[in-house]
């Protein structure tokens, strides 16, 4: 009789293409599935409110998948290092398969799990499933990481295609005892006082599911109009960000997705989209080589940038939107309200708070954090380093976006500002926090005095 497996899922909440699951059906007999909430692993980022709550429902509709299939889902909470070799002792556990994440605190530790499993006669397995390209596999020439994202993008798309998704498994066979779990709402991780996820629940529904219906709809749908996405007010984006970040749909599946029968308006956008889903393993090869991207800048110079002293009920206004910038506050209500941005919108609001504001990006990083469903390890301070320019392939610092044009260009009839910032028009709405054109000056003027004192820069 074949002893059981354990599957330990993090980031890929799914049964469909789980190359983890996978390998523990192929091997035989009982599977237990176990999602641990580890809170104690010295560098792992403790997740945000907004991604907390969305963890929950994700995990609900992954449990409820798995009863049908005839097994359940096994919650812990602790060190995986503790965690996990409990859990395989008190099962009888003869493998632990999972898949691999790219942050060096979580690269580490499971490192050290599938040594210290490994030497107690057990197999310990780890797959590629959340990227289409590890880190280690597409370099420069010289073998070297890529800095700039164009030719990464051309790099990967000389490699092989990437592989077919898996199918799920069709049933699991559990253990003669189901292990003892926690209560998913013993965890905690929604919002009670006060309830501020009304909003969310209005947005979304999370699990694996209804991230296929999405990708599905907007494969059939929405992509169409994918040359439109700039636009905030047009549904025109995908809006698969939460998904990948929690894996409840996996990079291959959209992949091939859009590599298969699309309507013909939609053949030429599935590029371009594709191109986006290979920014997020850009950013993710970037954290591979910087761990620290979240706390340090990429650029080092930047370290010496002279930000302002800024009141915190300023900062307080860029947070809820109470800027006197329309689409500023447009983007940032949306975000409070729904958990998820559009991504022009974020590259504005980030830019008036780093450059207009003169806010230290990791002000800003933390509060995307926080409020975003869609935060992730290596997009949030990789994207917000961009913006500062003080990432990998960065905007030039001196690129500031002009709010009002941007609004302008983009939501001219103001549907967009109109639907999150309704007194817009009205005399009660507030004055502009800053002066664009000058505080666009004293941005430059900040910037040229880091470039004549730091010494990275000579």
């Amino acid at each position: 009789m074949t002893s059981p497996s354990v599957v330990w899922l993090r980031d890929d909440l799914r049964l469909a293409d789980n190359p983890a699951l996978h390998a523990a059906v192929e091997r035989g007999g009982p599977v237990v599935v176990l999602v641990l909430l580890d809170e104690e692993t010295p560098g792992i980022r403790p997740l945000g409110g907004a991604a907390r709550w969305w963890l929950h429902h994700s995990l609900q509709a992954l449990d409820g998948s798995l009863r049908e299939l005839g097994a359940s889902l096994t919650l812990r909470r602790g060190a995986a290092a503790d965690a996990v070799p409990a859990l395989v002792g008190e099962v009888g556990a003869g493998a632990v398969f999972w898949n691999r994440r790219y942050g060096k605190a979580p690269r580490d530790a499971d490192a050290a799990l599938k040594a210290a499993l490994r030497d107690e006669g057990l197999t310990a397995e780890s797959f590629q499933a959340n990227l289409l390209f590890e880190p280690w596999t597409v370099q420069t020439g010289q073998g070297q990481p890529f800095k700039v994202f164009t030719p990464f993008w051309r790099a990967c798309l000389d490699r092989p295609e990437p592989r077919q998704p898996l199918p799920a498994p069709d049933s699991l066979e559990p253990p003669e005892a189901a292990p003892a779990s926690d209560d998913l709402d013993d965890w905690q991780l929604l919002p009670t006082q006060p309830d501020w996820a009304a909003g969310l629940r209005d947005t979304w529904t999370p699990g694996e599911a209804a991230a296929l219906d999405a990708l599905e709809e907007f494969a059939t749908g929405h992509l169409a109009d994918y040359g439109e996405r700039d636009f905030p007010a047009q549904e025109a984006t995908s809006r698969m960000s939460p998904r990948l970040r929690f894996g409840e749909v996996s990079p291959f599946q959209i992949w091939h997705r859009m590599r298969g029968d699309l309507p013909p308006a939609s053949r030429e956008r599935a590029q371009s989209f594709l191109r986006e889903v290979v920014w997020r393993e850009f950013n993710h090869t970037i954290l591979f080589t910087s761990p620290d991207l979240a706390t340090v800048s990429y650029r080092p110079e930047f370290e010496a940038f002279p930000w302002a002293d800024v009141p915190e009920h300023e900062i307080d206004a860029w947070r809820h939107g109470r800027t006197g910038v329309p689409l500023v506050d447009a983007g940032m209500r949306q975000l409070w309200t729904t958990g998820w941005m559009h991504n022009r919108v974020r590259m504005v609001t980030a830019s008036f708070l780093i450059k207009n504001m003169l806010v230290d990006w990791r002000v800003g990083e933390q509060w995307f954090w926080d409020t975003l469903v869609d935060a992730d390890e290596a997009n949030n301070p990789a994207n917000w380093q961009w913006t500062a320019g003080s990432g990998a392939d960065a905007a030039p610092y001196f690129r500031v976006f002009n709010p009002v044009l941007q609004g302008e260009k983009f939501d001219k009839e103001r549907n967009y500002v109109r639907a999150w910032v309704p007194e817009v028009d009205g005399d009660d709405y507030p004055e502009p926090l800053v002066d664009l054109k000058e505080s666009r000056r004293r941005a430059l003027d900040a910037y040229e005095s880091m470039r004549r004192t730091s010494p990275a820069e000579g």
